[in-house]
């Protein structure tokens, strides 16, 4: 498969993801708003958050203070914001359209019927759209896209490279959520019940979650359960451990002369955790170890890009 082709497919998946990741981030704390918090509680999580997406410092430089309304446009539907849910289906589009010859037809009306409806809802102003209503279009557009993907996509490169940059992508959404929350995962923390269970079942509904927490663990939910769940459980489609699956079983398919070093620290970001215990990971400091985790993801994206992808300076 031809780089150029490889790169928009690639990202045309990462794209769409990340839509779908920064919507249940805003669905996490849309619902949280809905709770009994003070003003205060609910202006640091959405610092906490736009820090661990690294966006603070660009929302700053346009806005003076941490406003949820103004958080929420500036993620959902800020044109000028580019990593704006806006901008990501937008790019998703533009790199759908590239290699229309490479996706099936309901695949692309799929992605340029999203791009189309979002347009239109960002020309609304911020008054006129609700925001639990727009979250659950985000995340049904992104399960819709990837139905579309899977059912209809022939298994070859196309499709690999596709799967590599969802699952790429997811890797990081979840490590960077949990980051978000990493104040009730600091070192040595006890699996006792959280200060505030009702922000921890909020995160897992938002990741759709909850139901498979209680079918897992049965009892109170804590941090250690929740990080459990989200980093450890290959039955779980969001973890970290079955995104890390995904990508290195993938890579496998797309293989060529220069990728084995990629293949390899694929392999071995799947092997740490799949031979990791929970209890190891909390004692050792799980800020510390999703710091690393997300350093390890950035890493795998530029080798992947440097293997198989288009040079920045051709892009």
């Amino acid at each position: 498969m031809l780089s150029r082709t490889a790169d928009h497919l690639y990202w045309m998946s990462r794209y769409v993801e990340r839509a779908e990741n920064l919507a249940r981030l805003l669905d996490a704390h849309y619902r949280m708003s809905l709770l009994p918090h003070a003003a205060d509680t609910l202006r640091d999580s959405l610092r906490e958050t736009m820090r661990a997406l690294s966006i603070e410092e660009a929302y700053r430089a346009r806005h003076e203070a941490i406003e949820p309304t103004a958080v929420f446009w500036f993620v959902a539907l800020d044109r000028d914001h580019d990593h704006s849910i806006l901008s990501c289906l937008r790019a998703a589009r533009e790199n759908a359209r590239a290699v229309r010859g490479a996706l099936t037809s309901e695949l692309w009306e799929t992605l340029n019927s999203t791009w189309l409806e979002v347009r239109a809802l960002a020309a609304r102003g911020p008054a006129d759209v609700d925001v639990g209503q727009f979250v659950e279009w985000v995340k049904e557009r992104s399960h819709l896209t990837r139905g579309v993907s899977i059912g209809t996509m022939l298994r070859d490169e196309a499709f690999y490279f596709s799967r590599i940059g969802t699952f790429l992508e997811r890797a990081d959404g979840t490590a960077r959520i949990l980051t978000a929350h990493q104040g009730d995962l600091e070192p040595g923390a006890h699996a006792g019940v959280v200060p505030d269970p009702f922000e921890w079942s909020v995160l897992l509904r938002a990741l759709s979650a909850f139901e498979i927490y209680r079918r897992v663990y049965r009892g109170t939910i804590t941090p250690l359960n929740v990080a459990d769940l989200l980093i450890l459980r290959a039955d779980m489609p969001r973890s970290l451990l079955r995104c890390c699956k995904e990508i290195y079983q993938n890579l496998r398919s797309v293989t060529n002369e220069q990728s084995a070093e990629t293949e390899r620290r694929a392999g071995e970001m799947h092997g740490v955790l799949y031979f990791s215990r929970m209890e190891d990971l909390m004692i050792r400091g799980l800020p510390r170890f999703l710091a690393q985790f997300t350093g390890r993801v950035r890493d795998l994206g530029e080798r992947i890009a440097s293997d198989f992808l288009v040079p920045p300076t051709q892009g």
